[in-house]
């Protein structure tokens, strides 16, 4: 497990990015410092050696740093870290055959397990304090029990969510019983893994099944849920418009509406008369195909998830930029279209900062946490402002959203306690853990290597057809560049 700080922590120094609760903006302290008791930012000071601290506190010394809230990610599938590297070329229907259905006869509960906490320790080396892990890995109850176990033993804020469907194999009834028995064994020890729920069923399930679920939810009383809603041509319509009758909008618990590219106007209304979210992933989005028709109309209730990292990177950092110069150029085109020039930018580093960190915690109903308050988590990140990319900033927030990568981040703290130090994880037994994922990775790779490519032809799930982009050329002369995978090792 990961080692544990003194009780008092003091980060001396450093450039701190703070939020202002009363004007509901950034604010900057230079030269600073930021005191954690327990696990509590304690104390936010203007000077970078403030008195009257805790007689065991430990100092810090963060000069030249900028220190950050910590990041969340609204929407992953962590047990899918053996995938990597597999599918850089995939559509969401290649996708869907290849892992979502073809998975369950490949992977055993130990590969969920290492899978989960392998991904999740990539994940805090990142920068990413809090997940919402919509668990699509539940196909038995052994393989569930290994993703919640690999959540807890990552040290990560994770809400973990197993994704219900009811199967021949697995009835919905039992899965239910099975989620029942583990709430009520998980330790209460732990907080930082909490059991969510993940359903994609809502639209097209039997009316009895939706109403199993939302007992569920009740029962528990579960503090998350999470669903894909895609709109458009894809077939996800798990829509504000299709929960709001079911009455699980109006309740305490947040709901998480991933993707949401194609939400309404209606939707968005429902979104914010009952304030629950949307979690844009936009690599993922780009990279499927899914498309961003309507996401960037209702940011005021969205946050940042980076979905199937088999396919990119796991931190947040990277979704960010990309929306923000994703939605800038969205924008801009409009004007451009009208054959005039811009003359203003349409979204500010800081709104991609805030959908990066305090927009998940909002999105989750958790206001300690994405933010750096007195009062709030100590979920923090330390970011080296002398490393060679960083050199020369000015702007903090304009460093961390288009400046940083992964290895400028020093410290990383979950809860109080330290999870990265002096840029490395501070997980006992990592290397172990790496021989682990390595061994269960090479078995599910060559084993999906294997298998024979799906063909689509005709619909897509009887719905909408097949269409085919057009393939650009990088190279001059009869290539076009696109090649093949190299993915065999013999």
């Amino acid at each position: 497990m990961a080692t544990g700080p003194s009780s008092s922590v003091l980060l001396s120094g450093g450039t701190i990015i703070a939020f202002n609760e009363d004007a509901e903006s950034l604010e900057v302290i230079r030269n600073g410092a930021l005191l954690v008791t327990g696990d509590r930012i304690a104390g936010i000071y203007d000077t970078a050696h403030p008195n009257n601290l805790p007689a065991d506190t430990e100092i810090v010394d963060c000069t030249n740093q900028i220190i950050s809230p910590g990041f969340i990610d609204t929407h992953r599938h962590g047990w899918e870290t053996a995938l990597k590297t597999l599918s850089p070329n995939t559509t969401l229907p290649d996708y869907l055959a290849r892992y979502i259905m073809g998975a369950p006869s490949i992977f055993t509960a130990e590969d969920i397990y290492i899978a989960q906490l392998a991904g999740l320790l990539e994940a805090l080396n990142a920068g990413v304090t809090t997940s919402l892990d919509h668990s699509s890995h539940c196909w038995s109850k052994d393989r569930a029990n290994a993703g919640l176990q690999g959540s807890i033993d990552s040290g990560a804020r994770v809400y973990w969510s197993p994704a219900f469907h009811n199967t021949k194999e697995y009835p919905l009834s039992q899965q239910i019983a099975d989620i029942k028995e583990v709430a009520k064994a998980k330790p209460t020890s732990n907080d930082l893994t909490t059991i969510g729920v993940a359903y994609d069923w809502w639209s097209i399930a039997p009316p009895e099944d939706n109403q199993a679920i939302i007992a569920l939810i009740k029962e528990l009383n579960i503090p998350v849920s999470t669903t894909h809603y895609l709109g458009g041509p894809w077939m996800a319509n798990n829509s504000p418009e299709v929960l709001k009758p079911l009455g699980v909008l109006d309740t305490d618990m947040a709901v998480v509406f991933s993707h949401a590219m194609g939400i309404t106007p209606i939707g968005a209304s429902i979104l914010r008369s009952t304030n629950q979210f949307i979690s844009i992933t936009p690599e993922s989005e780009m990279h499927y195909g899914h498309g961003h028709p309507n996401a960037h109309l209702i940011q005021d209730q969205a946050a940042l998830g980076v979905d199937t990292f088999l396919t990119f990177s796991t931190d947040l950092i990277t979704q960010a930029r990309i929306w923000l110069q994703r939605t800038r150029s969205r924008l801009y085109d409009k004007v451009l279209e009208r054959w005039q020039i811009p003359a203003n930018n349409p979204m500010s580093v800081n709104q991609a900062f805030l959908m990066a960190t305090r927009q998940g915690a909002l999105a989750l109903r958790r206001p300690d946490l994405g933010v750096i308050r007195v009062g709030a988590k100590a979920d923090l990140v330390v970011f080296n402002g002398r490393s060679p990319g960083m050199l020369g900033w000015r702007d903090p927030v304009a460093a961390v959203i288009l400046h940083t990568n992964v290895g400028d981040i020093e410290h990383v703290l979950v809860d109080g306690k330290f999870k990265k130090r002096d840029g490395k994880l501070t997980f006992d037994g990592y290397d172990a853990v790496v021989d682990r994922f390595l061994a269960s990775a090479e078995r599910i790779q060559k084993a999906m290597v294997d298998r024979p490519d799906p063909v689509f032809e005709g619909r897509h799930w009887g719905l909408c057809e097949y269409g085919h982009a057009e393939v650009v050329n990088a190279c001059h002369g009869s290539s076009t560049g696109y090649g093949k995978q190299f993915l065999r090792k013999d």
